[in-house]
């Protein structure tokens, strides 16, 4: 399965790295941090890449800010709670909305269940999420201006797609 994602910037990281002590009460805590725009679940690499070419084209860099901590306490995948950076961006939920017209959605998580978001970690108590999501975070803004296609099965970026700046 290949996933479209937006890079973060090294904030995200460091105030992971910050907060350990408060996300090691959850089973797994998020040490690579990405932001889904996209997933695509049965498609070869070279006809995906080149259907994204088409869509994409042009798409311009946008801006995105994380601007606090929520949680999903039952989320679709996984276990759960899953605490994660809220993120706002029109630009990025339009482009989600294109995506999705051109490549239909992922049932129960993309269209109008659309989250934007950054795992941080997931599995525990919901008291701790609930903890997490009352802390106040000074929020980080940054310009996405590339994309990187996901191979999920290698772990992997297999291909990066720049946005020009407008």
């Amino acid at each position: 399965m290949y996933s479209l994602n937006v890079p973060v910037p090294g904030e995200v990281s460091q105030w992971t790295t910050a907060h350990y002590p408060e996300l090691s009460a959850f089973d797994r805590v998020r040490e690579r941090h990405s932001l889904t725009l996209k997933r695509f679940e049965s498609m070869e690499r070279a006809r995906l890449r080149e259907r994204l070419t088409h869509v994409l084209s042009p798409a311009p860099a946008f801006e995105v800010q994380v601007t606090g901590i929520d949680f999903f306490e039952r989320p679709v995948r996984g276990p759960g709670p899953v605490v994660y950076f809220a993120v706002e961006s029109p630009g990025l939920l339009r482009l989600h909305d294109r995506l999705v017209e051109a490549f239909g959605a992922v049932e129960d998580l993309e269209g109008d269940d659309y989250t934007p978001h950054v795992t941080l970690a997931r599995g525990g108590r919901v008291a701790d999420a609930e903890r997490l999501a009352a802390m106040d975070v000074e929020p980080i803004t940054w310009t996405a201006s590339r994309l990187d296609l996901w191979n999920s099965d290698y772990r992997e970026s297999v291909a990066r797609i720049p946005l020009p700046r407008p």
